[in-house]
């Protein structure tokens, strides 16, 4: 478990931070920048959920995936290699075979798309939405980070899943509310 007794330390306040195996790093360097948007997309999920309290097993998936976006970012926060790899936490399988089974179940009851989607709908459905913009960004870094340095594939595995997890459960919600927000090509010309 984590202990934090003091919330800064000054070690930031030249423009570097520290990687989980101690390495110093520039803020802006890509790992950095990768689980950094992993955060951001936490809190948007953290926002959404605050439209879903009465909706517990909605509720309950993204309280599950916000504490494996906790994973994630420690994944990427340590390098694969090196003395500290086998204490490293890393995404299994498994929680991306969790993602693809919700949005198996979920999709289950949707009507099939026949048209594209307008981010929006419902408050919780409309925060889904972004979540999934801000998990579809980190995604591309996390992709762009892996062909530079070795990254577990499950990471890259779980974030390209769960922005697919997170648009099928803004239909989801939006369906329960009367329905998608649907784009009409050309209808402002």
């Amino acid at each position: 478990m984590v202990q934090l007794t003091r919330i800064y330390t000054r070690g930031g306040d030249k423009g570097q931070t520290s990687l989980g195996s101690g390495k110093r790093v520039a803020k802006n360097d890509l790992r950095v920048e990768s689980y950094g948007t992993v955060d951001e997309a936490n809190a948007v999920i953290g926002i959404a959920r605050l439209y879903t309290t009465t909706l517990p097993v909605a509720d309950a998936m993204l309280t599950r995936i916000q504490n494996d976006l906790f994973d994630l970012g420690a994944d990427l926060c340590m390098p694969e290699g090196g003395h500290y790899e086998e204490h490293a936490l890393r995404i299994v399988a498994t929680q991306v075979e969790r993602l693809e089974q919700e949005i198996d179940a979920m999709n289950a009851a949707l009507a099939p798309l026949k048209s594209f989607i307008l981010p929006g709908g419902t408050p919780a459905a409309a925060h889904l939405h972004h979540a999934r913009t801000v998990v579809r960004r980190a995604e591309r870094l996390i992709a762009e980070l892996a062909e530079r340095e070795p990254v577990n594939g499950q990471a890259l595995m779980y974030a390209n899943r769960l922005s697919d997890h997170l648009f099928v459960m803004a239909r989801d919600l939006n369906a329960q509310a009367g329905g998608d927000v649907l784009w009409t090509p050309g209808a402002h010309r």
